[in-house]
């Protein structure tokens, strides 16, 4: 798989740290190798929209990438209840069911982004890039103080 340089937070230099909430385990691990070619850590991993909003509260991590058809709780609502719990929580949505319903409505309850399924490295290297702002840095980006 391709390397890109890496992601790291601004603040401290450390990798992003992401939780991954997917039901297919095949998903997650296809996640969890990206993250890796983006120098990320995955700090946890779940397999339903319960299960995620305590792993986020247990874990904090920097990006949650959150698939949106799952058991016990869809998606879409969990991002919700770690963003009203956690506003600067950071939720991507990424999903296969790419309806426009579906992506506005996760976008007004809190998710930051969309990615759509089979996930492109380089569409999610972007979008990371992006819902980090200010708070993430490419190694090598000029002027970003790495």
């Amino acid at each position: 798989m391709e390397q890109f340089p890496a992601v790291k937070r601004s603040k401290d230099g450390q990798p992003i740290q992401y939780l991954i909430v997917d039901d297919s385990v095949f998903a997650r691990k296809n996640l969890g190798r990206i993250i890796d070619s983006f120098g990320g850590k995955v700090a946890g991993e779940a397999g339903d929209g319960l299960t995620a909003i305590t792993e986020y509260e247990r874990l904090k991590p920097d990006i949650v990438l959150m698939d949106i058809t799952m058991p016990q709780m869809e998606g879409i609502e969990a991002a919700e209840k770690i963003v009203q719990k956690d506003p600067h929580a950071r939720v991507v949505m990424v999903s296969s069911v790419g309806y426009q319903e579906n992506i506005v409505a996760a976008l007004q309850r809190g998710a930051r982004h969309f990615v759509q399924k089979p996930v492109k490295p380089e569409v999610l290297y972007e979008v990371i890039k992006y819902v980090l702002g200010e708070d993430g840095v490419a190694a090598g980006a000029t002027g970003a103080g790495v």
